[in-house]
């Protein structure tokens, strides 16, 4: 009897309705898989090419949801720093750029991009490479196109991971990333990738998943391309005086000013000091509102916000940066 129910009950959850929907899903991506497939091909990838990569390809419905589900709540900056920066990630930080000395001076020699940066960056996107995710790209940005919230965008990555995989940048087997498709130890995008991705260690692969010399570079040619300046920091916290017109505050060029007119207005160092006097533009961001943190930010945090457009990513990275040089 106890037999007979399970088999029952698994027939019930067989013609279940989530049974069903999932089914359905299935099928509907099989044949949007098809049409990606041709379209694949139109694009002028070889024919065995792409019947090898498709036959790897399956439907993810994790990744759907985890981008339909993306947190909504409203952490504070202070919050987000903790998390980000603990301490132990900062003595990690430290510990991983003697180790690599001499080749992130290399890197930065030939870029223009601070050591410091390079690692904050590394530290905060893959923790030094530990985190890369797990999820098959193509299967992860397929799913993501079919579920049709942004195909235009997750279609565009879907056939520059093609390109990568043609290149030989990676193996199908190895060709793994977040759910949303950013790949290796600088969580690039596959579009970033084919943009930004340097060869450093010249074995004809653009290695970011496990080649250190080509993450630096990688990372380091990103932000040199994106405007970054190595005789400048990223900005510093300040104090406003109590009459301070708040709508001065954003990231908007327009409101890009010289020190000298922040220091007119009433901005001050954190300690209360006089702003530095030097010829350097910058702008008053206020991540939690008027009464959160505030800061000047220069040309260095614009470029951040390049990689990664939230006001608390380059906050959190710009403060490894600074507890790095205090630990070194």
């Amino acid at each position: 009897m106890r037999k007979l129910c399970t088999v029952l009950l698994c027939a019930g959850l067989f013609f279940s309705p989530v049974f069903a929907q999932q089914a359905d899903e299935q099928q509907e991506f099989e044949q949007y898989k098809s049409q990606l497939k041709t379209d694949a091909i139109d694009a002028g990838f070889g024919r065995q090419f792409v019947e090898n990569v498709f036959a790897t390809i399956y439907y993810r419905a994790t990744v759907v949801k985890a981008d339909k589900n993306q947190p909504e709540t409203k952490i504070t900056l202070d919050k987000y720093l903790k998390t980000r920066v603990p301490d132990w990630k900062v003595k990690q930080a430290v510990t991983l750029m003697e180790e690599h000395q001499a080749l992130l001076n290399q890197v930065a020699k030939e870029y223009g991009v601070q050591p410091r940066f390079i690692v904050a960056l590394w530290g905060n996107e893959s923790n030094f490479g530990r985190i890369q995710g797990s999820y098959p790209v193509l299967s992860a940005l397929a799913s993501l196109a079919f579920e049709g919230r942004r195909e235009a965008l997750f279609k565009k990555q879907f056939m520059a991971a093609l390109t990568i995989l043609q290149e030989g940048h990676s193996t199908l087997k190895d060709f793994n990333g977040s759910w949303a498709g950013a790949m290796g130890q600088s969580q690039f995008i596959p579009t970033s990738f084919l943009q930004y991705a340097v060869d450093y260690d010249g074995d004809g692969r653009k290695d970011i998943w496990g080649t250190p010399a080509d993450v630096f570079a990688s990372i380091a040619n990103f932000l040199a391309a994106e405007g970054w300046q190595d005789d400048q920091t990223w900005g510093r916290q300040v104090s406003v005086s109590s009459n301070f017109d708040y709508t001065l505050a954003g990231l908007d060029r327009a409101k890009f000013k010289p020190l000298p007119f922040w220091q007119e207005q009433g901005v001050r160092r954190f300690n209360g000091n006089d702003l530095p006097q030097v010829d350097i533009n910058a702008s008053l961001i206020m991540p939690d509102g008027k009464n959160g943190r505030i800061y000047l930010v220069y040309q260095n945090f614009h470029t951040l916000m390049k990689w990664n457009r939230s006001s608390y990513f380059g906050v959190s990275v710009s403060y490894l940066s600074e507890r790095i040089k205090q630990g070194k």
